[in-house]
């Protein structure tokens, strides 16, 4: 799901050994076969996080110090959900593209024309985020 999501019960002891075999705690709601919200019970230990991020993923985890403090502080488990508003809107409209109910729906290249996305990013922020062109 993503790299906070806490490892599913069944599969915890598979994290440090294999954790490419390790399912994750997440969930989705669907209505009539479209899924409207997604979500996840959170990493809460530290310790755990910081494995993840560090030995999973190879990420410098200094700019999650905050995050990793609040863990190690004894944070409680805790878990979240989003809701599609936009796909919950198209199901209830029947409309034929979730574009329909968009505000300011992307053009057909993927590009926002609102806010100018995607915008060219330095050297500097590739490096920091792994991106290769």
């Amino acid at each position: 799901h993503h790299p906070f999501t806490a490892p599913h019960p069944e599969d915890h002891h598979l994290l440090r050994s294999d954790p490419m075999s390790c399912r994750s705690l997440h969930y989705d709601l669907v209505l009539n076969g479209q899924e409207i919200a997604g979500g996840s019970v959170r990493i809460h230990d530290g310790e755990e996080q910081r494995y993840v991020l560090e030995d999973v993923l190879h990420t410098d985890s200094s700019e999650l110090d905050h995050l990793l403090q609040a863990l190690d502080s004894g944070c409680p488990p805790h878990a979240g959900i989003a809701i599609g508003l936009d796909r919950l809107v198209a199901i209830l409209t029947k409309s034929e593209s979730i574009r329909d109910v968009i505000a300011f729906p992307k053009s057909g290249e993927g590009r926002d024309l609102m806010a100018g996305a995607p915008a060219t990013i330095t050297e500097e922020q590739r490096k920091l985020y792994n991106i290769k062109s």
